[in-house]
């Protein structure tokens, strides 16, 4: 299948996929200020930059979309890899899973509890709560990243 986009609209397009900030991340960074917990954002000195880190409790969130970092679940439609320019996109999105699996071995080894949200698991408000404070624990009143 041919793109239907000229090179120059496509690049602009693609510009726009925000890496940081995504309405995924910002709907689990406001749950977690409503509950309680702090956390840094980005930090840059830990494998993969994680999306929230809490520092006092060793432990971090990736916020991941499920298209550019490939979910597994077989119930996640938009998982699904394109069937047009297969050369680029294979590699391309191959390269992101074991990029992500090298990031979350780096910071194990390293002692941090690694969790990952992804993309399709926020719609659900309360399921994506009970797992949030499930991984983090209660939060403490002095908590500070």
């Amino acid at each position: 299948m041919v793109d239907k986009l000229s090179a120059t609209r496509r690049s602009v397009n693609m510009s726009k996929i925000r890496s940081r900030d995504t309405k995924p991340e910002l709907v689990v960074r406001r749950m977690l200020h409503r509950l309680g917990y702090r956390y840094a954002v980005h930090v840059k000195g830990l494998a993969g930059k994680p999306d929230l880190v809490f520092t006092a409790r060793r432990k971090v969130i990736f916020v991941h979309g499920c298209f550019w970092h490939q979910h597994d679940r077989a119930d996640c439609s938009d998982a699904r890899r394109p069937k047009s320019n297969t050369n680029y996109w294979t590699p391309k999105l191959d390269r992101n899973v074991e990029r992500d699996a090298q990031h979350i071995a780096s910071l194990q080894k390293d002692g941090w509890e690694v969790f990952t949200i992804w993309d399709c698991e926020t719609v659900d408000e309360e399921l994506l709560r009970k797992r949030l404070v499930g991984f983090l624990g209660a939060q403490r009143v002095t908590d500070r990243c």
